[in-house]
């Protein structure tokens, strides 16, 4: 068929032309919105500004053809060879592009925002520039493709492979790039801020400069990657594999990567404030020093010897334990859920609930805290429900004011700021349990509740894994004598062995705090 003769029949209405042969003709310019040419042979045609809107092209060959500037909006190229095709500045919005293949083809500023090319092959191809944004690429062939400024916020690459893929400066924040192939990626100076990468294969991957703020990198492979200067803040790298990474002066600032693997990697220069210290594998790892401060300011430095290193990057999390002597049963665990997240309001450390272990006889409760300065301040809002609150929290007033004493005065100016800096949280910890016991509905279910009146044991863990039991009520496991139908009271509870109470000595009490990993 000639082109005059499709343009003939065009006109008075027809669209179907699929399957014909028009190899190397020339339709640039024409309204051809709606055409099927499916299973056509277009190969090395001119369609440079075709209007094909709503065109069904699937399965037609299109090798090297001319569609620059063509629109091409919402139209169907499943299947569809586009290989070594111009389609520069090309409207492919909307368009259905699943398993086509685009090798080596020109997409420089083409617009494929909400396109879906679900496993097509853009292997080699040129996307500089190009909009993708909320575009479907799932499983797509992207390897060794020229991305430079590109837009695909939003889109959807899981399981895409990007293997050595140019990106740099590309737009990629808040895309799905879970289980993704980036092995030898260029991303520097990327916006990946709040992608989901959980998986992603990034190995040597250069990611210098990259925003990855708020991304979810858990379980990611990094190794040899470079992510010097990388912005990490709010990042979750848990369990993610860094092996030999180049961490150097990036911002982990609140990060979270508990069970990440650092082996090898390099930290010098790394602003680490607020990020986790426990739980990662840090053998062989190099930093000369850390930047600490909150707002990465190099306000607190801490500078390394080779020997401190194994120190500062422990394996223990601070944890405060409250062990209660009575089993937990479904009414308790209702009121301690209600209670605590009222208490959760007010105070802001104890966002995540307590860890429990339910026994015959005993229930204990595991926070997890951030780092050694938050025990007593966490230990002293979380004993709140309990009927103990009143002598635990008189304990640990009694604990920093022993320590605040002359006795210290040897240990130098160190332990002197600390024991100042925890006195001055402790003095908000005691204001903050005071707004919320007059808050009445907070606490007014557990007074009722016998659980939050059975005797309680309160024992700190710091990150040095020493044991501090800061309080221990005189009846705490007595009862296990007892018959089984004991029942705890107010008054029982809160005999005159309270005036008893054992606070721990001086010595044991100065050893858990040289623990505290503090800078």
């Amino acid at each position: 068929m000639s082109v005059e003769e499709l343009l003939k029949q065009y006109e008075i209405g027809v669209r179907d032309f699929s399957s014909i042969d028009l190899t190397e003709v020339n339709l640039s310019g024409f309204k051809l919105s709606q055409i099927n040419l499916a299973n056509s042979n277009l190969s090395v045609v001119n369609l440079t500004g075709t209007d094909l809107h709503q065109a069904d092209l699937s399965y037609a060959k299109l090798n090297v053809a001319r569609l620059h500037g063509a629109n091409l909006y919402q139209a169907i190229l499943n299947q569809t060879i586009l290989n070594v095709a111009n389609l520069i500045r090309a409207n492919l919005s909307h368009a259905q592009l699943t398993q086509a293949s685009l090798i080596r083809a020109e997409l420089i500023r083409a617009d494929l925002s909400y396109a879906n090319l679900t496993d097509a092959n853009l292997s080699s191809a040129d996307l500089r520039e190009s909009t993708l944004r909320q575009a479907k690429l799932i499983g797509a062939n992207l390897s060794q493709a020229f991305l430079e400024n590109a837009v695909l916020q939003g889109a959807n690459l899981a399981r895409a492979n990007l293997h050595g893929a140019d990106l740099k400066k590309a737009n990629l924040s808040a895309t799905n790039l879970q289980g993704a192939e980036l092995r030898q990626a260029n991303l520097t100076g990327a916006d990946l801020s709040g992608a989901n990468l959980i998986g992603a294969n990034l190995r040597w991957a250069n990611l210098s400069g990259t925003n990855l703020s708020w991304a979810d990198l858990s379980e990611a492979k990094l190794s040899g990657a470079n992510l010097a200067d990388a912005d990490l803040s709010h990042a979750n790298l848990g369990n993610a594999s860094l092996v030999h990474t180049d961490l150097s002066q990036a911002i982990l600032i609140n990060a979270e990567w508990v069970g990440a693997d650092l082996t090898g990697a390099t930290l010098t220069g790394a602003k680490l404030h607020g990020a986790s210290r426990f739980g990662l594998k840090t053998e062989g790892i190099m930093c000369e020093w850390l930047d600490l401060s909150p707002k990465g300011d190099r306000s607190i430095i801490h500078n390394f010897y080779l020997e401190d290193l194994h120190e500062f990057f422990n394996q223990t999390p601070p944890t405060i334990k409250i062990i209660v002597d009575l089993p937990l049963d479904t009414e308790a665990n209702f009121a301690l859920a209600g209670t605590y997240f009222q208490i959760s309001q007010q105070y802001q450390k104890i966002q995540q609930p307590p860890s429990m272990e339910i026994g015959l006889r005993r229930t204990v409760f595991t926070f997890q805290v951030d780092s050694d300065r938050d025990l007593f301040l966490t230990a002293y809002i979380a004993i709140l429900p309990f009927l103990n609150a009143t002598p635990t929290q008189q304990n640990i007033c009694s604990i920093l004011k022993m320590i605040s004493g002359k006795e210290t005065y040897h240990l130098g100016v160190k332990y002197a700021d600390m024991f100042k800096e925890l006195n001055t949280m402790m003095d908000v910890a005691v204001e903050g349990a005071i707004a919320i016991k007059k808050s009445k509905k907070i606490l007014r279910i557990a007074e009722k509740i016998k659980f939050f009146q059975a005797p309680t044991q309160t024992i700190l863990t710091n990150s040095s894994n020493k044991k501090l039991i800061v309080y221990s009520h005189p009846n705490f496991g007595k009862h296990f004598i007892h018959s089984e139908g004991v029942n705890f009271t107010a008054e029982n509870n809160s005999t005159n062995e309270v005036d008893n109470i054992i606070t721990p000595t001086f010595n044991t009490v100065l050893d858990f705090i040289k623990g505290f990993h503090y800078t």
